[in-house]
Protein backbone atom coordinates (compact mmCIF):
# COMPACT_ATOMS: atom_id res chain seq x y z
CA UNK A 1 0.00 0.00 0.00
CA UNK A 2 1.92 3.45 -1.00
CA UNK A 3 1.60 6.16 1.87
CA UNK A 4 0.06 8.75 0.50
CA UNK A 5 -1.17 11.85 1.89
CA UNK A 6 -4.70 11.07 1.04
CA UNK A 7 -4.49 7.73 2.10
CA UNK A 8 -3.25 9.02 5.66
CA UNK A 9 -5.83 11.48 5.94
CA UNK A 10 -8.20 9.17 5.34
CA UNK A 11 -6.83 6.75 8.31
CA UNK A 12 -7.02 9.80 10.27
CA UNK A 13 -10.30 10.92 9.99
CA UNK A 14 -11.39 7.06 10.32
CA UNK A 15 -9.60 7.68 13.69
CA UNK A 16 -11.03 11.14 14.43
CA UNK A 17 -14.76 10.15 14.17
CA UNK A 18 -13.91 7.60 16.48
CA UNK A 19 -12.55 9.50 18.80
CA UNK A 20 -15.19 12.26 18.47
CA UNK A 21 -17.55 10.02 19.09
CA UNK A 22 -15.85 8.89 22.27
CA UNK A 23 -15.10 12.06 23.30
CA UNK A 24 -18.09 13.95 22.97
CA UNK A 25 -20.12 10.77 24.73
CA UNK A 26 -17.27 10.49 27.30
CA UNK A 27 -17.92 14.42 28.28
CA UNK A 28 -21.89 14.35 27.85
CA UNK A 29 -21.92 11.02 30.37
CA UNK A 30 -19.22 12.93 33.05
CA UNK A 31 -20.75 16.40 32.16
CA UNK A 32 -23.97 14.55 33.80
CA UNK A 33 -22.59 12.54 36.56
CA UNK A 34 -20.90 15.68 37.87
CA UNK A 35 -17.33 14.43 37.30
CA UNK A 36 -13.99 16.90 37.97
CA UNK A 37 -11.81 16.51 34.51
CA UNK A 38 -9.67 13.83 35.24
CA UNK A 39 -12.29 11.21 35.29
CA UNK A 40 -14.04 12.93 32.43
CA UNK A 41 -10.56 12.55 30.44
CA UNK A 42 -10.08 8.57 31.64
CA UNK A 43 -13.74 8.10 30.26
CA UNK A 44 -13.45 9.75 27.06
CA UNK A 45 -10.25 8.61 26.57
CA UNK A 46 -11.54 5.12 26.98
CA UNK A 47 -14.43 5.42 24.79
CA UNK A 48 -12.80 6.86 22.19
CA UNK A 49 -10.37 3.60 22.02
CA UNK A 50 -13.62 1.82 22.29
CA UNK A 51 -15.34 3.47 19.27
CA UNK A 52 -12.31 3.62 17.19
CA UNK A 53 -11.33 -0.07 17.88
CA UNK A 54 -15.69 -0.62 16.93
CA UNK A 55 -15.26 1.61 13.51
CA UNK A 56 -12.38 -1.21 12.32
CA UNK A 57 -13.95 -3.87 13.76
CA UNK A 58 -17.27 -3.33 11.86
CA UNK A 59 -15.46 -3.54 8.79
CA UNK A 60 -13.24 -6.18 9.51
CA UNK A 61 -16.70 -8.11 10.26
CA UNK A 62 -18.08 -7.00 7.11
CA UNK A 63 -15.38 -8.49 5.36
CA UNK A 64 -15.66 -12.01 7.31
CA UNK A 65 -13.06 -11.83 9.42
CA UNK A 66 -13.30 -13.75 12.36
CA UNK A 67 -13.43 -12.40 15.80
CA UNK A 68 -10.04 -12.98 17.20
CA UNK A 69 -8.13 -11.85 14.06
CA UNK A 70 -10.50 -9.24 13.49
CA UNK A 71 -9.39 -7.85 16.93
CA UNK A 72 -5.83 -8.25 16.62
CA UNK A 73 -6.04 -6.40 12.59
CA UNK A 74 -7.70 -3.61 14.55
CA UNK A 75 -5.40 -3.28 17.49
CA UNK A 76 -2.53 -3.23 14.94
CA UNK A 77 -3.93 -0.61 13.01
CA UNK A 78 -5.39 1.86 14.87
CA UNK A 79 -3.73 1.84 18.49
CA UNK A 80 -0.97 4.57 18.07
CA UNK A 81 -3.45 6.77 15.81
CA UNK A 82 -5.85 6.82 18.78
CA UNK A 83 -3.02 6.96 21.22
CA UNK A 84 -1.50 10.12 19.46
CA UNK A 85 -4.88 11.67 18.69
CA UNK A 86 -6.15 11.37 22.48
CA UNK A 87 -2.99 12.89 23.87
CA UNK A 88 -3.17 15.70 21.37
CA UNK A 89 -7.17 16.65 21.71
CA UNK A 90 -7.08 16.20 25.49
CA UNK A 91 -4.03 18.05 26.07
CA UNK A 92 -5.18 21.35 23.64
CA UNK A 93 -8.18 20.93 25.64
CA UNK A 94 -6.63 21.31 29.17
CA UNK A 95 -4.73 24.31 27.88
CA UNK A 96 -7.43 25.93 26.56
CA UNK A 97 -8.36 28.22 29.58
CA UNK A 98 -11.83 26.82 30.91
CA UNK A 99 -12.66 24.69 28.45
CA UNK A 100 -13.25 21.93 30.42
CA UNK A 101 -15.17 23.73 32.72
CA UNK A 102 -17.02 24.89 30.34
CA UNK A 103 -20.55 22.83 30.08
CA UNK A 104 -21.96 21.14 27.23
CA UNK A 105 -23.97 24.31 26.30
CA UNK A 106 -21.31 26.42 25.82
CA UNK A 107 -19.88 27.77 22.89
CA UNK A 108 -16.59 27.58 24.36
CA UNK A 109 -16.72 23.78 24.92
CA UNK A 110 -17.55 22.93 21.50
CA UNK A 111 -15.23 25.38 19.81
CA UNK A 112 -12.42 23.89 21.69
CA UNK A 113 -13.74 20.48 21.34
CA UNK A 114 -13.83 21.10 17.77
CA UNK A 115 -10.02 23.09 17.49
CA UNK A 116 -8.68 20.22 19.53
CA UNK A 117 -9.84 17.60 17.13
CA UNK A 118 -8.42 19.64 14.02
CA UNK A 119 -5.04 19.90 15.73
CA UNK A 120 -5.07 16.40 16.97
CA UNK A 121 -6.27 15.35 13.15
CA UNK A 122 -3.26 17.70 11.51
CA UNK A 123 -0.64 16.00 14.03
CA UNK A 124 -1.95 12.71 13.52
CA UNK A 125 -1.84 12.61 9.97
CA UNK A 126 1.64 12.61 9.28
CA UNK A 127 2.50 10.30 12.07
CA UNK A 128 -0.65 7.93 9.88
CA UNK A 129 1.46 8.45 6.83
CA UNK A 130 4.56 7.12 8.49
CA UNK A 131 3.35 4.30 9.97
CA UNK A 132 1.34 3.13 6.54
CA UNK A 133 4.29 4.14 4.51
CA UNK A 134 6.08 0.64 6.63
CA UNK A 135 3.50 -1.37 6.06
CA UNK A 136 1.71 -1.01 9.86
CA UNK A 137 -1.19 0.86 11.01
CA UNK A 138 -4.20 1.29 8.60
CA UNK A 139 -2.22 -0.25 6.20
CA UNK A 140 -2.80 -3.62 7.63
CA UNK A 141 -6.62 -3.61 7.40
CA UNK A 142 -6.84 -2.11 4.01
CA UNK A 143 -6.68 -5.46 2.43
CA UNK A 144 -9.94 -5.79 3.65
CA UNK A 145 -11.65 -2.63 3.06
CA UNK A 146 -14.22 -2.90 -0.13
Amino acid sequence: MKATWGVAASATLHCLTGCAIGEVLGMVIATALGWHNLPSILLAIALAFVFGYALTLRGLFRAGVKWRQALRLALAADTLSILVMEIVDNGVMLIIPGAMDAGLASVLFWGALAFSLLVAFLVTTPINKWIIGRGKGHAVVHAYHH
